[in-house]
This record gives structure tokens, C-alpha cells and sequence, in this order.
């Protein structure tokens, strides 16, 4: 899964919510006043999008990098502790986003990975057979549910999310050097030589696998970030 995907879209600027919080701090070079905007910024976003009874304003919330895009929230929040709430929203709207610029991708990786990681799958909540179209819509139900329900058990389905779709990037690692996906043809034995892989298949196979084993480990960290996060909003920790 990419860290920072950049999908080509539209941007506008300056954000305009009712809460004013990423106007009111642009953030800026010191690291002080950037953690101070990030925290601020957080907790008013969270508190006033609980607060706010209205389904459209919700959806504006959940749908908000796809009107303003990723960086806006990267240049105040991406650089917050994991274990600290502008970390954990960072987290989240970033596997969001990840999700629906890469859509056909990720639900591959969760298909694959929900056939071995029931348990995660089942806390995560994604429909069965897991659809492109319920990959992405889970991840807004989610999101939604931070705003409207309990904010760690958005954190807790968010983590399975994340730890499902690590189960199936890594088998996927592993079947992209085996080749064990890959049909066997007809061939008489004596003929199978012919039919290896060259050496600079294999290394570009193995190269592939090495990205894919790295992002795996990247969403396994994202996803033990936001177990512990929850444990700290429900201990009223979270800061």
C-alpha cells in the first residue's frame, strides 16, 4: 500500500469547515507551534464533528481529502506521534484515501487476506465476497461511525482493516516469487527447463515481493498504532 498516494485531483484552498481549525493554523517551520496546530487542530475537528447532528456535515468530514486531497491533512497532522489523536486521524484518512485511490488493488489484498485472517476480517466488518465497492464503502462506514459512535471501536476496525489487507499483501509477496498462482502447462517433463523463469524475471519478482513485504510491514505498524491508540482514548489518555 503506498504511504503518500498522490491521486490526480483538484485541489482547493483555503479549507472553509464551520470549525475553522485548519485555517486558523496553517502550521509553520517550528516544530513547537506545528505540534501545538496539529493537536488543536485535532481535537477541534473531532469534538465539533461529534457534536454536530446534521448527516451532510458528517459526510463532508468523511469525505474530506477526497474535496481538499491528502496533503491538507499531511501538512498538519502527518508528522504528529502515532499515539497521539492528530497521529491516529492522520491514520485513518490516510488508509481511507489509500483505499479508494487504489480500489481494485486493495480489494484484492483483503480477499486474500480474509480467507486467513478471519478474526481481524470479522472486527473489521467488510461484506463477504469483499467487492471493490464494499472495500471502499467500509472504510466510510468506519470513518463515519468515529463521528457518530464510539471513536475507539473506529480505531479498533480500522486496525483489522489494516491487518487483513497485510495478510494479503504478504501472500501475495510469497506467491509472486514461487509463481505457485501460475498454471502448469501441458508440457512433457523433459520440456519444463524451457519454461523457467530468465534470471532477470526472478529478480524483478523478487524485487516486487521486497516492496510488497515492506508495505506489509508498514500496515502491520499502522495497524498495532491504532489497537494501542484505542486503548488509550478508552483510558482518556489519548492527547
Amino acid at each position: 500500500m503506498p504511504q503518500n498516494p498522490q491521486p490526480n485531483r483538484t485541489h482547493h484552498r483555503p479549507v472553509t469547515f464551520s470549525t475553522e481549525v485548519f485555517d486558523r493554523y496553517p502550521g509553520g517551520s517550528d516544530p513547537q507551534t506545528t505540534a501545538q496546530a496539529a493537536h488543536y487542530s485535532a481535537h477541534a475537528l473531532l469534538q465539533q464533528g461529534r457534536k454536530n447532528t446534521d448527516p451532510n456535515i458528517t459526510q463532508k468530514l468523511v469525505h474530506f481529502t477526497d474535496t481538499f486531497g491528502l496533503e491538507t491533512l499531511a501538512e498538519m497532522w502527518s508528522q504528529a506521534p502515532a499515539l497521539s489523536l492528530p497521529g491516529a486521524l492522520w491514520r485513518i484518512y490516510l488508509i481511507r484515501d489509500t483505499v479508494h485511490t487504489h480500489t481494485t488493488q486493495i480489494a484484492h489484498y483483503y480477499a486474500r487476506g480474509m480467507e486467513q485472517n478471519w478474526r481481524s476480517s470479522l472486527i473489521a466488518g467488510v461484506a463477504d465476497p469483499p467487492t471493490e465497492q464494499e472495500v471502499a464503502e467500509t472504510t466510510n462506514t468506519i470513518l463515519t461511525g468515529a463521528y457518530t459512535g464510539d471513536f475507539d471501536i473506529a480505531l479498533e476496525r480500522f486496525a483489522a482493516f489494516c491487518a487483513v489487507i497485510a495478510t494479503g499483501q504478504r501472500a501475495t509477496a510469497h506467491t509472486i516469487v514461487s509463481g505457485k498462482n501460475s498454471p502448469t502447462p501441458p508440457q512433457q517433463t523433459t520440456l519444463q527447463y524451457q519454461l523457467r523463469p530468465s534470471a532477470e524475471v526472478q529478480t524483478e519478482a523478487r524485487r516486487r515481493a521486497e516492496q510488497l513485504h515492506a508495505k506489509t510491514q508498514q500496515l502491520l505498524t499502522i495497524s498495532q498504532d491504532l489497537e494501542q491508540a484505542a486503548q488509550l482514548w478508552r483510558a482518556g489518555t489519548l492527547e
